[in-house]
């Protein structure tokens, strides 16, 4: 087992990978009709109405855990073929072997590593698609919003019961559970990644802007593990936001489309 600040250093890494993976999302013309800044509510409510659910019926869990194992590989296939910078439709086929790794080797660093891939990659297909329905600027005030509801359940002790009863949930058959990030003797929630990917969907239009979004996240990233030696847990999405606010302040600011 990999000592824990190994683990928890790469799930940053991980995160600001996220930020510089994809490309530019374009307008597509079937969405048109479904482009509203209300999907930018996508961002706080994944992480209160989750724990809410869950802190009112452990069978939520059970429910997400098995969307994550429908939804995951397709939306990982997706971001190979075409959304992630250097994709081609035949990278699709590497959901495939990754699947099977996850679930062949779980519970050994090769598993864990093709399972956080694939909730990684998956991310990145929602962030992207997310930025192609929001205006830019719903989704900043989305990821502030995000942090500040991940803080504030954190502080109150209100995330950590439902958010254990989602992590040991677990499909039949020992399959890949792929409704959070695993690596090592750390666990990164599924959210944590996503903040991640949507700021990375933002900033994606500039990519000096998404190299330096995905450069902060990094540092504030590995900054922000050393208060784990007083306080756990601690929300993750804290340095996307600061990273965001970082970029704002010194003059990178993100596009403010509606």
């Amino acid at each position: 087992m990999l000592p824990f600040w190994i683990s928890i250093a790469a799930l940053g890494l991980v995160q600001a990978a996220l930020v510089a993976a994809p490309r530019p999302a374009p307008a597509f013309a079937p969405l048109e009709g479904l482009h509203s800044r209300w999907w930018a509510l996508a961002l706080p409510l994944s992480i209160a109405i989750v724990v809410a659910a869950i802190a009112l019926s452990s069978a939520v869990a059970d429910l997400l855990t098995y969307l994550a194992l429908i939804a995951v590989p397709p939306l990982a296939a997706l971001a190979l073929a075409a959304i992630v910078r250097g994709a081609r439709p035949p990278l699709a086929l590497l959901a495939v072997p990754l699947f099977v790794l996850a679930w062949a080797a779980e519970g050994t660093l090769a598993g864990e590593t093709a399972a956080l891939a694939l909730s990684a990659l998956a991310c990145v297909s929602l962030g992207w698609l997310l930025a192609s329905l929001v205006g830019e600027r719903w989704l900043v005030l989305g990821i502030y919003a995000m942090a500040a509801i991940d803080v504030w359940l954190i502080a109150g002790d209100l995330l950590q019961g439902p958010n254990a009863t989602l992590n040991a949930a677990t499909p039949v058959a020992d399959l890949p559970r792929l409704q959070f990030a695993s690596f090592g003797s750390a666990v990164m929630g599924f959210g944590d990644l996503f903040i991640a990917a949507v700021l990375g969907a933002i900033l994606a239009r500039n990519r000096h802007r998404q190299l330096t979004g995905a450069a902060l996240v990094a540092a504030f990233a590995l900054g922000f593990d050393l208060l784990f030696f007083a306080l756990d847990p601690l929300p993750a999405t804290v340095p996307v936001a600061l990273a965001l606010a970082t970029l704002e302040i010194t003059g990178g600011r993100t596009p403010r489309s509606e």
